[in-house]
């Protein structure tokens, strides 16, 4: 088996480094290849590359802004490798990773997988607040950060593997952003091929961004589900509604609070009380757990906000998402 790394970059050559350092000390004593791909970079990270060109097997490319999806696609299609994993350029790699990956696909293969998402200690009390909200069973269901091989996994692009065969008939990603992961997996699917979770292949995601634009990309997350529920409605959940339910139930909660009802504000400060325990024993930090609560309320408000503007626009508005919401869409 042959590895491709596929890696797209835009204006983070220093995270580049710290991804590129941690596939030099990979266990897997195969030859495997990294592609990085610049998509229309400002501040590129050749220089840094150029660095590891004795201790990789290593391409770079550099091209026109199209967005990661594209890049990925530009990418997988200049690979040599029969199987391409894709990470994003803030992501550390653990040095176990290609072995796991590898050992799973030789006991059961797939043509698609996804592996979870972890924080290392030197991250910052934010990023790690902002990993306990996006993985953790009392937001997410747990499912980034299972311990469990899971069939009929939507993987994300962040950490993913595809063969060279599924991305050659499925044409990749589209063009769809955030969401073109999902918009891939079903596609897969449609066609014929499986999906899993492999949990033991998980990496360390950065995710170098403070509470704004963990605001903006939850809201982006929101906005693209009823995109992909309108294209594929057999695989719509009707638990993708809970963010927005939840913030609806909030206000109300509020409301019935003033006029002097309890009971359900005193339910939401229960589950906030929850997730500033368990963030707090995760992290062993109490000021995690404190940001881990408010972490938790931004998801749930960018999501619920994005999903609602969304569905408006689609089912109210009868727009086309490429017209109503064309900031979700890179231009082909």
């Amino acid at each position: 088996m042959y590895y491709s790394f596929i890696i797209p970059v835009y204006n983070r050559p220093e995270e580049i480094d710290e991804l590129l350092a941690s596939l030099v000390v990979q266990q897997y004593k195969e030859k495997f290849e990294v592609v990085i791909v610049e998509d229309g970079s400002t501040i590129d990270c050749q220089k840094i590359v150029e660095k590891y060109n004795q201790s990789l097997q290593i391409s770079y490319y550099y091209k026109t802004n199209s967005g990661p999806g594209a890049s990925r696609n530009y990418g997988m299609e200049r690979a040599q490798g029969e199987y391409y994993i894709i990470l994003d350029s803030d992501c550390i790699i653990p040095p176990q990773y290609l072995v796991e990956v590898d050992q799973y696909l030789k006991e059961a293969y797939v043509d698609c997988f996804g592996g979870p998402d972890n924080a290392l200690d030197s991250f910052s009390d934010v990023q790690k607040a902002i990993n306990f909200s996006m993985t953790s069973f009392l937001t997410t269901g747990g499912i980034r950060g299972a311990n469990e091989r899971i069939a009929k996994f939507q993987p994300r692009s962040f950490n993913m593997g595809i063969s060279k065969k599924a991305f050659q008939e499925s044409q990749g990603f589209g063009n769809i952003h955030p969401g073109e992961d999902p918009d891939l997996t079903i596609r897969l699917w449609k066609m014929g091929y499986t999906t899993e979770l492999f949990p033991n292949a998980f990496v360390y995601h950065k995710r170098r961004i403070d509470w704004n634009k963990f605001y903006i990309q939850v809201n982006k997350f929101g906005k693209a589900r009823p995109i992909l529920d309108q294209r594929y409605p057999e695989y719509s959940k009707s638990f993708y509604f809970f963010p927005s339910l939840f913030i609806l139930g909030l206000i109300g909660s509020l409301v019935l609070f003033v006029d002097g009802f309890s009971l359900f504000i005193k339910l939401y400060l229960l589950y906030f009380l929850f997730v500033f325990v368990l963030g707090s024993i995760q992290n062993k930090s109490f000021k995690i757990g404190i940001y881990a609560v408010y972490a938790v309320f931004v998801q749930f408000l960018g999501y619920g906000m994005g999903f609602v503007k969304s569905l408006y626009i689609l089912r109210v508005k009868k727009q086309k998402a490429e017209e109503g919401l064309s900031e979700m869409f890179f231009k082909k």
